[in-house]
C-alpha cells in the first residue's frame, strides 16, 4: 500500500502529453498532426482511463486504510524561507480525483463523436486534456502555493473552453466575463494566502490549521484580520464556485461546446471552490462568523439560482442556473459544519448533471439536423416538444437525471439532498424553511425542462424562425398561459389525433388536402436539412449516458447507513473518517431514521407538488385540458386574476432578466469603469497635455520673439542694451525718491 501511495505523484501528470503532444505537432507537422487526429483522442481517453485506474485504487485504499498521505520534496531558498511541494492523498483528494476522472473520461468518449465534425477536433483535446491535468494538481496540492498555481492553471483551461468557438461575439465575450470575474475571486485569494502566511508563517494545511488554532485561542491574533484573510479565501471558492454575487459567468459560460458545459459544471472547475472550502473547513470552523457568513451566502445562492433558472429557454442556460443552486446547497452544507453531507451531494450531483448536460447535448444533436447549427434554435426549448418519440434512450436517461435532481427516491441526489436538508432544520430553521421551498422550485423548473422538451409535439413548424413576436404562433409561452395582445388570446392549437382545439367550445377536424400540402411542405424541407425530424444520436453518444444512468441510480448508496449498528456498510463515513476526525474528533456518523423519513416525507412532498405544478402549465402544452369550459374560465380575465398575472409577470421578468444582476453590474461596473477612463483621458488629454503643450507653445513664442529682435547688428545690440540699462536706472531713482 505504501508502494502505491509513492507513485501517486503521477496522476496529474497523466494527461499532460496529450496536450503537449498535440501541441507541438501542430508547429512542426500540422498535416501529420491532423491525419491521426483520432489517435491523439484515444492517448487523451487511455491516459485519463489509467489516471481513473490509480484514483479508484487509492480511494479502495482510503476506505480500507483510513489513513492520509503526504510526500513534500523541500525547495530552500535561504536560510529564512523555504518551500515544499509535494503531494496530498486523504479522503477528499481521493474522492473529487474519482470524480473528475470518470466524468472525464465519459465526456471525453462523449466528444469523440459530438466533436467529429468540428475543426478544433484537436485543439479540443489538448484543451481537455490540459484541464483534467490542472484539476487533478488541484485537489492533490499540498499547500497553499500549489494550489493556487493550480488555481490559476484551471482558469485559464476555462478561459480557453469556454471560448472554444471564439469567432462567434458571444462566445468571445463569455470567456472574458467569466475570466475577469474569476480574476476578482483570484486576487481575494491571494490576499488571503498572503495574510495567513504573515500570521502563521506556513503555507502547508495542517501547520496552518494548528497554529492558528493556537493563535485564536491564546488571543495572540487580531480576530478581524483572521476573518478578513478568511474571507478573502471565501471569495475565491465564491467566484470559481459561481456563488452569489460572482456567479454571473456561469450562464454564460454554456457557449462553449456542450461536453465542455458538462466538464466545468459537473464535477470540475465549479468542484474546485467547494473543494478548497472543504479542504479549508477546519481552519474556517477556528475563526468566529466565518461559517455564517458561508451559510448565508449558500443559501441566498440556492433560492437565487432557483428562481433564475423559472423562465429560461435555453435548455443549458437553465441546467447552469441549476448547478449554480445544488452548489449553493452544498456550500450551505459546509457552511453548517455538515462535511460529510456536503461530499455526499457533490458525489451525486455531478453524476446527476454531467448525465443532464451531455443528455441536452444529445438533444442538440439530434435538433441541428433539422435547424442546422444554430445555437439560437437547436437548444431553444421554444422548438422542442415531442422529442420522446424521436429519441427514446436520450428521453429516459434526461428523464433520470432530472428526476435525481429533483430529490425523488431512490435515486442518487434524494439520499444526499435530504441529508442536507436534515441538518439544516438543526441549524436555522429559517435556512431549513428556504432550502425545503427550493426544493419545490427545483422540481417545478426541472420537470419544466424535461415537458418542453419531449412532451406535447414537435413546436418547430409552428413557430416562425425569426422568434419575433408578430409570429402567428408565438401563443406557445413558455411561461403559464399568457399571450402577447398582438396575438389572438383565444388561439391555442393541438394536433391531437387530427383535431384543432381552440379556447372555444367548437372542434375543427384537419383537411386532408392540409395533410397532403405538409407532406410536400415536408419533403421539400428535406432538401435543404438533413432530416424532416430529430434522430437518435449514435451509440458514441449514447454510451456515457447509459453508464451514467447508472451511477444516478446506484452512487447514493455509498452513503446510506443500512444497518445503524453495522458501519461497515457506510462506505462513505468509512471513507471520509481521516478527514472529519480533524475537525471533530472521534466522531461517528449516526442516523436518527424517525427523523429522516419524516424529514424526506415532507421533502418528496413538497418535489412532487412542484412536479405536479410544472405539468399543469407545462404538460402537453397544447391539449393537457380536454374541458374546453374550464379552459375559458381559466383564459377568461377576471379582477381576481389581475393580481396573480402581475406576480407571475412580475417572477417571470425577473427570471429572465437574470434577477437584473447582470443588468446592475453593467451599468455600476461596466458602465463606471468607462466613465472613469473617459475621465482619466479627458484629464490626460486636456490637463497634462495642455500644460506640456502650453510650456513648449510659450517657449516657441519666446523663442521667435527673440530670433526677430536678434538680427546680428551692433548697434541694434547697443540700443537693447542702452534701453535695459536705462529702465533699470528709471526704476532704481523712482525707488530712492520714494524711500526719502
Amino acid at each position: 500500500m505504501e508502494h502505491t501511495y509513492q507513485y501517486a505523484w503521477i496522476i496529474p501528470f497523466l494527461p499532460l502529453p496529450v496536450p503537449i503532444s498535440i501541441g507541438l505537432g501542430l508547429l512542426l507537422i500540422p498535416t501529420a498532426t491532423k491525419n491521426i487526429r483520432r489517435i491523439w483522442a484515444f492517448s487523451s481517453i487511455l491516459l485519463l482511463s489509467i489516471a481513473m485506474g490509480f484514483s479508484t485504487n487509492l480511494s479502495i485504499q482510503q476506505i480500507n486504510g483510513s489513513s492520509i498521505y503526504q510526500y513534500l520534496w523541500s525547495w530552500t531558498i535561504n536560510t529564512d524561507f523555504s518551500l515544499e511541494f509535494g503531494y496530498l492523498i486523504d479522503s477528499l483528494s481521493s474522492i473529487i480525483s474519482v470524480l473528475i476522472t470518470t466524468v472525464g473520461l465519459m465526456i471525453l468518449i462523449y466528444s469523440d463523436s459530438y466533436m467529429s465534425y468540428d475543426q478544433g477536433y484537436l485543439r479540443f483535446f489538448a484543451y481537455m486534456s490540459f484541464f483534467n491535468a490542472s484539476m487533478l494538481g488541484l485537489v492533490t496540492s499540498s499547500n497553499l502555493i500549489q494550489i493556487y498555481i493550480f488555481w490559476e492553471l484551471v482558469g485559464v483551461c476555462s478561459y480557453l473552453l469556454i471560448g472554444f468557438w471564439f469567432t462567434r461575439p458571444t462566445a468571445a465575450s463569455a470567456c472574458q466575463k467569466a475570466f475577469v470575474t474569476n480574476r476578482v475571486g483570484d486576487f481575494c485569494l491571494l490576499l488571503g494566502i498572503l495574510g495567513l502566511y504573515w500570521v502563521t508563517g506556513s503555507f502547508e494545511f495542517r501547520d496552518l490549521f494548528e497554529i492558528t488554532n493556537n493563535l485564536i485561542h491564546k488571543n495572540a491574533v487580531n480576530s478581524l484580520f483572521a476573518t478578513l484573510c478568511a474571507s478573502l479565501l471565501f471569495v475565491g471558492a465564491v467566484a470559481k464556485s459561481a456563488q452569489f454575487p460572482l456567479h454571473v459567468w456561469l450562464p454564460d459560460a454554456m457557449e462553449g461546446p456542450t461536453p465542455i458545459s458538462a466538464l466545468i459544471h459537473a464535477a470540475t472547475m465549479v468542484a474546485a471552490g467547494i473543494f478548497l472550502v472543504a479542504r479549508l473547513l477546519p481552519l474556517f470552523i477556528a475563526i468566529p462568523y466565518i461559517m455564517n457568513f458561508i451559510s448565508l451566502i449558500a443559501i441566498i445562492t440556492v433560492l437565487l439560482g432557483a428562481t433564475l433558472a423559472l423562465a429560461q429557454r435555453d435548455i443549458k442556460r437553465s441546467l447552469a442556473y441549476s448547478t449554480m443552486s445544488q452548489l449553493g446547497y452544498i456550500m450551505l452544507a459546509l457552511g453548517i459544519g455538515s462535511y460529510r453531507a456536503a461530499l455526499f451531494h457533490l458525489i451525486t450531483h455531478a453524476y446527476s448533471k454531467a448525465l443532464l448536460f451531455l443528455g441536452s447535448g444529445s438533444i442538440i444533436h439530434s435538433m441541428e439536423l433539422i435547424v442546422g447549427y444554430s445555437p439560437e434554435k437547436s437548444q431553444n426549448m421554444v422548438l422542442m416538444g415531442g422529442l420522446r418519440k424521436y429519441v427514446p434512450i436520450t428521453r429516459t436517461t434526461f428523464l433520470l437525471g432530472t428526476l435525481s435532481i429533483c430529490g425523488i427516491p431512490p435515486l442518487a441526489c434524494f439520499w444526499s439532498k435530504d441529508e442536507i436538508l436534515n441538518d439544516s432544520w438543526l441549524y436555522s430553521p429559517i435556512f431549513a424553511i428556504i432550502a425545503c421551498f427550493t426544493v419545490g422550485l427545483t422540481a417545478f423548473y426541472m420537470f419544466r425542462v424535461y415537458l418542453l422538451t419531449f412532451d406535447g409535439h414537435l413546436r418547430l413548424y409552428f413557430q416562425n424562425y425569426s422568434s419575433t413576436k408578430n409570429c402567428l404562433f408565438y401563443s406557445i409561452s413558455l411561461w403559464g398561459k399568457e399571450v402577447p395582445k398582438a396575438v389572438n388570446r383565444n388561439l391555442l392549437l393541438s394536433t391531437m389525433n387530427n383535431k384543432v382545439f381552440f379556447f372555444s367550445k367548437n372542434t375543427y377536424q384537419i383537411d386532408n388536402n392540409l395533410k397532403k400540402s405538409i407532406r410536400y411542405f415536408n419533403t421539400s424541407f428535406e432538401k435543404k436539412y438533413t432530416s424532416m425530424y430529430p434522430q437518435e444520436s449514435d451509440n458514441t453518444i449514447l454510451l456515457p449516458l447509459l453508464v451514467l444512468v447508472l451511477f444516478t441510480l446506484f452512487v447514493g448508496s455509498i452513503g446510506i447507513c443500512f444497518n445503524q449498528k453495522v458501519m461497515d456498510l457506510d462506505i462513505l463515513s468509512k471513507w471520509l473518517t481521516p478527514s472529519t476526525n480533524l475537525f471533530h474528533p472521534n466522531s461517528s456518523y449516526s442516523v436518527d431514521w424517525y427523523e429522516f423519513f419524516t424529514n424526506a416525507i415532507f421533502s418528496v412532498s413538497v418535489a412532487i407538488f412542484g412536479l405536479f405544478i410544472a405539468y399543469i402549465f407545462y404538460g402537453s402544452v397544447y391539449s393537457f385540458f380536454q374541458n374546453l369550459d374550464f379552459i375559458n374560465s381559466f383564459v377568461k380575465s377576471s379582477p381576481k386574476r389581475i393580481p396573480l398575472d402581475k406576480i407571475k409577470n412580475g417572477i417571470y421578468k425577473w427570471s429572465y432578466n437574470r434577477g437584473y444582476i447582470d443588468i446592475f453590474y453593467t451599468r455600476v461596473f461596466t458602465m463606471g469603469i468607462r466613465g472613469l477612463t473617459d475621465l482619466t483621458q479627458f484629464f490626460d488629454r486636456h490637463i497634462i497635455d495642455g500644460i506640456t503643450n502650453g510650456i513648449g507653445a510659450a517657449s516657441f513664442f519666446i523663442g521667435e520673439g527673440i530670433k526677430s529682435i536678434g538680427g546680428g547688428r551692433i548697434s541694434s545690440y547697443l540700443f537693447l542694451y542702452l534701453f535695459y540699462v536705462s529702465i533699470f536706472l528709471f526704476i532704481f531713482l523712482f525707488l530712492f525718491f520714494i524711500a526719502i
